[in-house]
């Protein structure tokens, strides 16, 4: 496995607790990428340093560490990598100051990465269909293009002809980019083209009520997908398990409707992502009911539940009829305030009942808390189910309401 320092900031609007669990998220998205992390460094400083991101003296300590390590075959870095999108400035100038030359080595190949590559770098290893693939390696050249001249290190020994003012690598450089402009053009006309297809496949499926799962990466959806539609949809413990949507038909006491696992979010999505999934998020635009998986066993699963919500508005720019499903209730822990502790109250100090009562407690019977793990309250979230797809159903086909009344 690659080996790999992780780079994060405190801010004045991002403190020490909410960089860990970022740091905490970026360790948790390399070990998707089986990627190893040896250490993490953290700079507080009032905002990113437009050269080097966490400034000199912080680069200057990676750098002394990374030298420090390299002779020892279990602690030598490969890679670093940083929690934001960096601009190509930023990159060009790390690189440059964390590898060097010496007497007694070549240069040193320190790769430099960020939150969005690595997420790009995930996506292409999970793609399995070629529809996913087309999107994903679409989005990867879309980032990669501006950020080409630090690639070719190769070209370090090409240089203009004479009298001209050329500098090093710039025709290759341009011929690359043509390339990959030219290739980028080819994929958005492929994407087009199964987008189209794909259209008309929604179309065929009839009006049946379309119900899609949506939520945070790893909250459990291919999981609940499983247990509710009975089929075999790919599910593990690692961010980003599902990329392609999978539609299944499903029926509830007669019922039928389309249940859809779609792509899960994730905080700093990366833009290129969110435009090239374009599609695949189509099945969150025209779903008739959205249910929300929130992991309610996460520290912060507030903020995610916030990140999907407001993703889901800019895809779909309209309220949906949605259903919350608090998943994970049999990995809640808490621990109890002393009396005598004078320190604010905090999530971990706050039990499961007591949640039930704060904010969520307005959703009533949007809500519902279950463990897919466990089974627990499924046959109750399937009467829920059946309730608002009924109630869009009859809505949509009113002369059917009879039909359920006489069923009933």
């Amino acid at each position: 496995m690659e080996k790999a320092i992780l780079v994060g900031i405190i801010t004045p609007q991002q403190d020490e607790e909410r960089t860990k669990e970022y740091l905490d998220e970026l360790a948790f998205l390399a070990d998707t990428r089986e990627i190893q992390v040896n250490r993490r460094f953290v700079q507080r400083v009032p905002g990113p340093d437009t050269n080097t991101y966490v400034g000199s003296g912080k680069l200057q300590e990676i750098r002394q560490y990374i030298i420090d390590h390299q002779d020892d075959e279990e602690q030598r870095i490969d890679l670093v990598i940083f929690d934001d999108e960096l601009s190509p400035r930023q990159i060009r100038n790390i690189e440059r100051d964390l590898n060097w030359r010496d007497n007694k080595k070549e240069r040193s190949e320190i790769r430099v990465m960020d939150r969005t590559i690595l997420i790009l770098e995930i996506f292409l290893r999970r793609a399995q269909t070629s529809y996913a693939k087309t999107q994903v390696e679409l989005a990867h050249l879309q980032y990669m293009l501006p950020r080409l001249t630090r690639m070719w290190t190769h070209l370090d020994r090409q240089r203009g002809g004479g009298g001209t003012n050329r500098g090093t690598g710039e025709t290759q450089i341009e011929a690359d980019k043509r390339i990959i402009g030219q290739r980028i053009a080819l994929l958005r006309d492929e994407l087009k083209r199964i987008d189209r297809q794909m259209a008309t496949q929604r179309q065929n499926r009839g009006k049946m009520v379309r119900v899609a799962l949506v939520g945070y990466t790893n909250v459990g959806k291919s999981t609940l997908m499983n247990l509710l539609s009975k089929s075999e949809v790919f599910a593990e413990n690692k961010l980003f398990a599902t990329l392609d949507t999978t539609v299944r038909k499903m029926t509830i006491s007669n019922l039928p409707f389309l249940l859809s696992d779609t792509v899960g979010f994730i905080r700093k999505l990366p833009h290129h992502l969110v435009e090239s999934f374009k599609s695949t998020l189509d099945e969150v635009r025209e779903a008739d009911l959205l249910v929300h998986v929130v992991d309610i066993s996460h520290p912060n699963f507030e903020e995610q539940y916030e990140v999907v919500e407001r993703t889901i508005h800019e895809i779909c720019q309209d309220d949906k009829p949605s259903l919350v499903v608090f998943n994970k209730i049999d990995a809640f822990t808490y621990t109890p305030k002393e009396e005598d502790d004078l320190t604010p109250i905090r999530r971990e100090n706050i039990s499961l009942e007591e949640l039930q009562h704060t904010w969520m407690a307005k959703l009533q019977d949007d809500c519902i808390f279950i463990s897919a793990k466990r089974k627990d309250n499924i046959d109750a979230l399937k009467q829920r189910l059946y309730e608002r797809v009924k109630m869009i159903h009859i809505q949509r086909y009113p002369y059917n309401d009879f039909l359920f009344e006489n069923y009933e």
